[in-house]
């Protein structure tokens, strides 16, 4: 999931004595919040220390991580943060990380795969203009519930779709439920 900046290297991020993050790319000083949205954007970055020039990207990283799993983004289960911890010092601490590296590594590729396959499967089927429908509805539905600009609050919701729309939507989804299953009785002949 690396994906490469416009600039060669890593944008370089300095820590300061006062906790404060400046990026050297932009000329502003950062937060957290800023650096972990990096690391979604695929952007690779180091943190040094700005007195010493020591890379500390790891305890930053890991600082990060405490402050989502704080915040309620819990996705570190306690049975695995056990083993984690018991690892340490052990004799398979040292291939620890490499494993870690290439299973999260492997799972983001099969995350890939799979969202790919679930796309392709309804591209080009009667499923994705349902689908696109649907989601037409759905933000028709819940436009009626925000305040509409430059109208007041007694502002009258926009119509749903009417019954005949509905039930052309799912007169199209049966016929080709039926089709589907015909085909899948022949293949089970």
């Amino acid at each position: 999931m690396k994906k490469q900046a416009a600039t060669d290297g890593p944008v370089i991020i300095k820590k300061y004595a006062n906790r404060r993050l400046y990026n050297t790319e932009s000329s502003s000083y950062i937060t957290l919040d800023h650096l972990a949205a990096m690391t979604r954007e695929g952007r690779d970055f180091k943190v040094v220390d700005a007195k010493t020039d020591e890379d500390i990207t790891h305890n930053v990283l890991t600082q990060i991580i405490m402050e989502e799993e704080a915040r309620g983004q819990t996705m570190l289960p306690v049975n695995f943060l056990r083993q984690l911890i018991a690892m340490y010092g052990d004799s398979m601490q040292a291939f620890v990380p490499s494993y870690l590296e290439a299973s999260m590594d492997s799972f983001r590729r099969n995350q890939e795969q799979f969202k790919s396959a679930v796309e392709g499967a309804f591209a080009n089927s009667p499923f994705a203009e349902i689908a696109k429908r649907n989601m037409a509805m759905f933000e028709a539905a819940t436009s009626a519930f925000k305040p509409q600009a430059g109208m007041g609050a007694a502002a009258a919701p926009t119509a749903p779709a009417t019954p005949a729309e509905g039930d052309d939507d799912v007169s199209a989804l049966k016929a080709e439920l039926a089709r589907l299953q015909e085909k899948i009785d022949k293949l089970g002949q």
